[in-house]
């Protein structure tokens, strides 16, 4: 395309998506970059490079440059979304506009971050989006009118818990507890409980398979595998799902925290739309088994998972394209201004 393109990106801590005006999601990648320590170059990006995480040789380091859905390596996120950009875009005159994601409770430090990151990686201009409401959009939700949507959005580094009327955030919470969180609880209650360590990789494909908050009809048994902290040596142990109940109490009581809190924060006539609009579950974080009846059993609210939770938030920023040309660039926290207000 001669004259540019129109780009979405949602730049997340596990995976970046982009998708293209017209196109849709195009690609899909961990959020990894490889480099040499000795001379600085970019040698993978996305899934070359996750496969070489914790397979590495001294001088070649594997970076996650998000964490906690925002920038902790400036140079690597923009060398990542440059490598990105580059792969979907082809010979133009001009350089594309470019639609980020951000959570809600990103500040003005951070949003500067990461806007200054997609003009190195080529932007002509950056325009921001909250997560929550590219969620919303993305699970479907008419968020243009004048009644309550809540939607939580639990990615891999932050959960993103927000009422939306008439196309804006009325009332948002940001935590730092998500996908990874559940992780961590693995590792953590395996090595209390049965003095084992296993990885992050095991933590996570144990939280596909057997993990859940909220009692499944039948429990079911898996082998692991890990390294015996007394003797060092490989060591085998069961675990069930209802040990799983167990590990994820402190993780999932937080993001039930952060719901009670906007909720108890919102005003009432807009909590009275949500009891009959039901809260929506979005994000990778939310397909964890239970989930949804958790938070309905917490809150007497009915519960939704939405369809393809995990591609939520690029959906929307896709549907954002169509009207990017009335969308205001810059930050957010200087102008809460809503770009998206009236557009729907």
């Amino acid at each position: 395309m001669i004259f540019g393109r129109d780009i979405g990106i949602d730049l997340g801590t596990a995976t970046v998506i982009v998708c293209v005006k017209g196109k849709g999601v195009v690609t899909r990648e961990p959020s990894v970059v490889a480099m040499d320590r000795n001379t600085g170059r970019v040698l993978k990006v996305g899934m070359a490079a996750q496969r070489m995480m914790g397979r590495t040789p001294g001088n070649i380091a594997a970076i996650r440059p998000m964490h906690d859905g925002v920038i902790c390596d400036y140079e690597m996120t923009q060398r990542m979304l440059r490598e990105l950009v580059r792969k979907v875009t082809s010979f133009s005159l001009f350089k594309p506009r470019i639609v980020i994601s951000v959570p809600s409770g990103i500040t003005e430090v951070e949003e500067r971050a990461v806007i200054d990151a997609g003009i190195q990686a080529g932007a002509r201009k950056v325009y921001l989006i909250e997560e929550a409401v590219a969620a919303a959009l993305g699970a479907g939700l008419d968020i243009s009118q004048a009644e309550g949507n809540m939607v939580v959005d639990i990615g891999a580094g932050t959960t993103d818990v927000a009422v939306i009327s008439l196309s804006g955030v009325v009332q948002a919470e940001s935590i730092k507890v998500a996908g990874d969180s559940f992780d961590d609880a693995i590792v953590k209650y395996i090595r209390k409980k049965h003095n084992v360590l296993i990885g992050r990789s095991t933590a996570e494909d144990l939280k596909k398979t057997i993990g859940c908050v909220f009692p499944r009809a039948e429990e079911t048994v898996v082998e692991v595998k890990g390294r015996c902290l007394m003797t060092g040596l490989p060591k085998m142990v069961s675990i069930n799902s209802t040990e799983m109940i167990e590990a994820f109490d402190e993780v999932s009581q937080r993001i039930l925290d952060a719901i009670h809190s906007v909720l108890e924060n919102t005003p009432p006539e807009l909590v009275a739309d949500i009891s009959d609009n039901g809260i929506v579950l979005t994000g990778g974080g939310s397909q964890i088994f239970g989930l949804d009846r958790l938070v309905e059993s917490s809150t007497n609210i009915k519960t939704m998972l939405s369809d393809d939770a995990e591609l939520c938030v690029a959906y929307g920023i896709n549907k954002s394209l169509e009207w990017i040309n009335d969308m205001q660039d810059g930050t957010i926290n200087l102008n809460r201004r809503q770009q998206l207000a009236g557009q729907m």
